[in-house]
């Protein structure tokens, strides 16, 4: 469960998958962003042309919400790879990025909104 595990918990593990099968020699940055990418194109086919109410309806298939998980699984893989290789916080990065987008978004000019920032100014 999510409030059982920590990052570093699944840092931990990838490394160990990683070096058991020799892998760092083909883990860097760029082809690690490259199966992220692909991952998360994966995830979009499942989404792609439908509405908000298809979409929900999606999620109550036991059977898609499966194979829904598994791609957000290979996102978060690769996500953490990336940032145990490159020595990156990510839970530090998501407090940064949150608190900039605070400032960048802020609640009175945005609740509600879907509109672009500089549409707003």
């Amino acid at each position: 469960m999510d409030t059982e595990k920590k990052i570093h918990d699944f840092k931990k593990r990838v490394k160990e998958f990683c070096e058991a099968r020799d892998w760092d020699q083909f883990h860097d940055a760029k082809e690690l962003s490259i199966g992220l990418m692909l991952e998360a194109s994966e995830l979009l086919e499942h989404f792609r042309w439908m509405s908000k109410k298809e979409v929900d309806e999606t999620m109550k298939n036991p059977e898609k919400k499966k194979e829904i998980e598994e791609e957000m699984a290979d996102i978060m893989y690769y996500l953490i790879r990336i940032s145990q290789l490159y020595d990156i916080d990510l839970s530090d990065a998501l407090e940064k990025k949150i608190s900039k987008n605070e400032e960048k978004y802020p609640i009175d000019k945005f609740k509600g909104s879907n509109k672009k920032y500089n549409e707003l100014k």
